[in-house]
């Protein structure tokens, strides 16, 4: 038997060199792109979040004009978390449960929706009013209000409910993107 001869230029392969500065490549780009992948995420949150309190307006607008009576929305916030409800009934008549989006009502008052913020996704929903009541007969709002979804960073989206029962949504400074300036 012939001795083989290793021969370099046809050896296939990584040498340990070469295999840690590929992962310390890695490493560097991964901690470069992990900052902006969880701001990426808040936001997208925060946009999500926004997006539905706006639909739920609506919606609310849409049921007291439907059901030919009262329905209001709620906002509520109890420890870390924060909540809003449509429903029927007085402004008190309603609260957050004790589960995720869920609503304990008294008073015969009917809970048509409720959303929970908190926890998990590190939002809270806020207004300069308790409750916003929409009238049956053109949908119109009493009293006017701010209802704000805002985030841990600060930025925040604002829905300004008017007269007529509509909502105007925008972010202060146009600091979430796809939301126009306040």
């Amino acid at each position: 038997m012939e001795p083989t001869h290793f021969d370099r230029r046809s050896a296939r392969g990584l040498t340990l060199i070469e295999a840690a500065v590929v992962v310390a490549v890695l490493a560097i780009v991964v901690a470069t792109a992990v900052p902006s992948l969880a701001g990426f995420i808040d936001m997208r949150r925060l946009d999500s979040a926004a997006s539905q309190l706006a639909a739920d307006l609506r919606l609310a607008r849409g049921e007291a004009v439907a059901r030919n009576r009262a329905v209001r929305v709620s906002v509520q916030a109890s420890g870390a978390a924060s909540c809003w409800i449509v429903h029927t009934g007085g402004a008190a008549d309603c609260g957050c449960g004790t589960d995720d989006d869920t609503a304990v009502c008294s008073a015969g008052a009917v809970a048509i929706k409720a959303v929970t913020l908190g926890g998990d996704a590190p939002l809270r929903v806020d207004a300069n009013v308790r409750s916003i009541r929409f009238e049956p007969l053109h949908g119109t709002a009493t009293p006017t209000g701010t209802l704000r979804v805002t985030d841990r960073r600060g930025r925040s989206v604002h829905h300004v409910v008017n007269v007529i029962g509509r909502a105007r949504s925008c972010s202060p400074a146009a600091a979430v993107t796809g939301w126009s300036a306040c």
